[in-house]
């Protein structure tokens, strides 16, 4: 499946590196140049046991790559994860620049249906936030998924890996279906994926 990750940080990287270690054609894209270079020689900017490997493995591989190029990425995937930083605001509340940016973006950019699946750390009602953001820009056809993350620091990788469950908010069975494709790697042992 071709799959964008926008957001290279903890969640982003992890999440990039390890849909491409299942065989999928990953671009992971941020918009901080120093830090896409950095990745594209293997420079992670952050330590979590095991990510280096799948890094290094996939990039030559050619299954993950890196690039400011956030655009193209969202013209070239089928699948769009917004891994973006929502940090909080004075009031506490998560700040969703970022997130409606890239929703932007996506609006802007894409010219065959998508499914947008938010991976950031945000508040209930961001996916219609998200989908009004996008339907400004396009008539093209879209699904916009809440997909939270259930990552420990330090082990990351392994919990992506082997999940002990997959949450996803799901607004068509169509998008349910992709999503069940794009997990199904993760969940053989009998982990259950559930769709809300």
């Amino acid at each position: 499946m071709k799959v964008a990750v926008v957001g290279t940080g903890y969640v982003g990287l992890v999440v990039g590196a390890c849909l491409a270690e299942t065989g999928n054609d990953v671009v992971c894209a941020d918009v901080d140049a120093a830090k896409i270079d950095g990745l594209r020689q293997n420079r992670l900017p952050i330590y979590e046991p095991g990510l280096q490997p799948l890094v290094e493995r996939n990039q030559r591989g050619g299954r993950l790559r890196f690039t400011t190029d956030v655009g193209g990425a969202v013209e070239r995937s089928d699948v769009i994860f917004i891994a973006v930083g929502t940090p909080p605001d004075e009031d506490g509340s998560a700040d969703l620049q970022h997130v409606l940016d890239v929703a932007r973006t996506i609006g802007q950019r894409m010219r065959a249906p998508k499914i947008v699946i938010t991976k950031s750390t945000v508040p209930v009602g961001t996916a219609e936030k998200v989908r009004a953001e996008i339907a400004k820009y396009t008539d093209s056809t879209f699904h916009v998924c809440s997909n939270p993350e259930f990552l420990k620091e330090g082990a990351a990788v392994e919990d992506f890996m082997k999940p002990d469950r997959v949450v996803v908010g799901v607004d068509s069975p169509d998008a349910a279906q992709v999503l069940g494709e794009l997990y199904a790697p993760f969940v053989r042992t009998g982990n259950p994926i559930i769709f809300m």
